[in-house]
């Protein structure tokens, strides 16, 4: 099963259905279910921006699962138009934000998979 690291606090916003598109510097051309790995990294600058949304951050953990369903050479119009449908989870990041992975089908997980990450796409084996 494929798998995506990404720094808490994002990848519980992707898990907690505010986060619809995960945004890289690389394109994929993988679409399907993948894996939503929250890294042993925190973007501790970030925190205080979502003290409202009440999420709850674990580090080093598969914590659910979405579908990749397309990845968006991201412009300016693109990405004002996602700071008008939510300026707090779609605002200015430290990151290049050059590829958009739009994200569907999230799930999750009830009790978290402790592992290690990796960079880029990497694969899980359940039976390991």
């Amino acid at each position: 099963m494929k798998v995506l690291t990404i720094r808490e606090p994002w990848a519980s916003l992707i898990v907690n259905g505010y986060k619809k598109y995960e945004f890289r510097s690389w394109k994929t051309n993988y679409r399907g279910k993948i894996l939503i790995h929250a890294g042993l990294n925190l973007d501790k600058n970030m925190f205080n921006r979502f003290k409202d949304y009440n999420i709850e951050c674990i580090k080093g953990a598969i914590i659910g699962e979405a579908e990749i369903v397309d990845c968006i050479l991201v412009s300016k119009e693109f990405n004002d138009t996602l700071r008008k449908i939510d300026p707090i989870v779609y605002g200015r990041s430290n990151y290049t934000e050059t590829y958009a992975w739009k994200l569907e089908n999230v799930i999750k997980y009830n009790k978290p998979i402790f592992c290690k990450g990796k960079l880029g796409l990497w694969n899980y084996d359940f039976d390991n």
